[in-house]
């Protein structure tokens, strides 16, 4: 059948009472897929089911199968979490399809999720929105071939100058990302980097803290929640440092000044805004020396896992998890009400 847990509402022991909030909605959450991240996808559709099930919802957890279309047509469900993370979460086709079958779910639209998965043409509409991101080039596989290797290499040094960032152009949780601080080292960065795309981006990489902001809109417009500084042990933070225990610490809020905070938040809502964002988004940045924040990337389908980045800003807000998340599905639900005939 493709379900992947049973379904109803089972509180642990102790749980809070559900809120105020009608108990009448049931919620689909899709998790899995045959993306690299498919592992991380599934804990965090656990635990986004669990967090629902703990304020009354009546929730399923789904793979993205081929039983998941005949199940919405057949029983469709008031809202659809999406917690697939990769192309298949994030690149706006599922988000499609879903439109196609009439199903609200919880995030951006297609179109705003096509642009925000891409991450040059992302970058492209930040900087045209005057948003600070780092200088780029995005490089094909085929280009690269067909223009020499070397010749290309030492051009994107000698413009960008180094250390320089390669990630693919198209991806998550930091797969195939490497910080470049000699040119020799290029040429097997680059390798690395499609592997899991064909189209590595190129930028200039930017000494400073990492920081992550988490943005929610439960109703009243959309808010930036506490900044998380993310310090890896080895200095970078790719696949091991997000998901292994122990080799990254967190800091809630980011240990930065008032000002700082202040122009992180603002920058972190504008790239949301430009990029037609609703409902929730993560946008990744380094702060530089200066205090001034760039933008590196922003994820429509963030994780949602026990050290993922999200939650910790729900946490730090004061917020419950359980019950943005309700809030969330239900401004879902409620679209369903608006939509034209």
């Amino acid at each position: 059948m493709g379900t992947l847990a049973n379904a109803g509402p089972t509180p642990a022991a102790g749980s809070p009472a559900p809120a105020t909030e009608p108990t009448e909605l049931r919620v689909l959450v899709l998790a899995g897929g045959l993306s690299y991240e498919r592992d991380v996808s599934l804990k965090s559709g656990r635990r986004v089911l669990d967090a629902l099930r703990s304020v009354g919802i009546e929730a399923d957890l789904r793979d993205a199968d081929v039983a998941l279309l005949p199940a919405l047509q057949s029983d469709p469900p008031d809202a659809v979490v999406i917690a697939l993370h990769g192309g298949t979460g994030e690149d706006g086709s599922l988000r499609g399809v879903l439109d196609l079958c009439d199903v609200q779910y919880v995030g951006c639209d297609a179109r705003s999720s096509r642009l925000a998965w891409d991450k040059p043409s992302a970058k492209a509409v930040l900087r045209e929105a005057g948003i600070p991101t780092p200088d780029w080039v995005a490089l094909p596989h085929d280009r690269f071939s067909e223009l020499g290797a070397v010749a290309v290499l030492d051009r994107i040094a000698d413009r960008l100058g180094l250390p320089l960032m390669v990630k693919p152009a198209q991806g998550g949780s930091g797969l195939g990302a490497a910080v470049v601080r000699d040119a020799g080292a290029l040429p097997a960065a680059m390798v690395g980097c499609f592997a899991y795309d064909t189209t590595a981006l190129v930028e200039r990489y930017v000494t400073g803290m990492d920081v992550a902001v988490s943005v929610i809109d439960l109703g009243d417009g959309p808010r930036a929640l506490p900044a998380v500084e993310i310090v890896p042990r080895d200095g970078v933070y790719d696949y091991a440092a997000r998901y292994t225990a122990g080799l990254t610490t967190w800091h809630t809020p980011a240990r930065l000044d008032p000002a700082a905070a202040g122009r992180v938040a603002e920058t972190a809502l504008a790239a949301h805004n430009a990029l037609g964002l609703r409902d929730l988004s993560r946008v990744d940045l380094i702060v530089d020396e200066s205090g001034q924040p760039h933008v590196l990337e922003v994820n429509v389908s963030p994780g949602m896992t026990e050290t993922s980045l999200f939650p910790l800003a729900v946490q730090a807000a004061g917020l419950e998890f359980g019950d943005v998340l309700r809030s969330l599905v239900s401004r879902a639900a409620g679209r369903r009400e608006i939509a034209p005939a």
